[in-house]
């Protein structure tokens, strides 16, 4: 027997979400959800990191039913025709599907007796695991295979051997020697931080920089592949 996906609606994809981003955890202006409500069936979804001039054209081209916007602020008023749903999770995506405590993710890099590493308002924020031994060029390597390249690396020794990592959507003087202290000897996150030049260099710690962009285009690829799992005939498009 075969059954078509064709009652689908944006509530339903909402509501789910809500769910799997644990958006009870936020406050309401930041909990996200349904931003341009719908009741057009949906088939095809399209996955956005935020508007541009041309979104409708794309919309058109790729037959879209719905969008999810990450950065849905630019968005104008009539820009999109008026059956184009809209759902948008900015702050809740960033922390559950990006560089934070993320155990899809951490399933990819091979991380093993997985915690918590820094919080923000109760919050995990990122983690700490131990790795298959490597040197630090081939976790570089591992990390530019998974995200597409890398924007900086700061290593203290390509060949020195890892065996326990900390990633994090931040990166602060704290976050770098709690890390150490913990045992990490190498810091993943999106973007590297003046404040904590200083613990980098005391502390020896390796630094991978993903790249903003580029970790929220792999939270992309999570939330299809999430979606994905929940309605498996689902059509999901990513813009990267």
């Amino acid at each position: 027997m075969i059954f078509e996906l064709n009652s689908l609606l944006l509530e339903e994809i909402a509501e789910f979400l809500n769910d799997s981003l644990d958006i009870d955890k936020y406050s309401q202006e930041e909990q996200g959800g349904v931003y341009v409500p719908s009741i057009r069936p949906i088939k095809r979804l399209g996955l956005v990191l935020e508007p541009w001039t041309e979104l409708q054209e794309w919309v058109d081209a790729e037959n879209l039913d719905a969008l999810f916007l990450h950065r849905p602020w630019k968005l104008q008023a009539k820009q999109l025709a008026p059956d184009i749903g809209v759902i948008s999770y900015h702050l809740a995506f960033d922390e559950r599907l990006t560089l934070s405590f993320n155990p899809k993710l951490a399933k990819i890099l091979k991380m093993s007796e997985l915690e918590v590493l820094g919080e923000k308002q109760n919050r995990p924020i990122g983690m700490i695991g131990e790795i298959p031994t490597q040197s630090f060029a081939e976790l570089c390597d591992r990390i530019s295979q998974i995200f597409g390249g890398y924007e900086h690396i700061r290593g203290v020794d390509n060949h020195h051997k890892v065996r326990k990592i900390a990633v994090v959507g931040a990166m602060t003087d704290e976050l770098v020697r709690t890390a150490t202290n913990r045992g990490a000897t190498a810091y993943v996150t999106g973007q590297l931080r003046k404040g904590a030049d200083v613990a980098l260099q005391e502390t020896k710690m390796n630094a991978i920089a993903v790249g903003h962009r580029r970790s929220e285009i792999s939270g992309l690829w999570a939330l299809a592949r999430l979606l994905h799992e929940r309605w498996s005939s689902l059509e999901i498009v990513c813009a990267s």
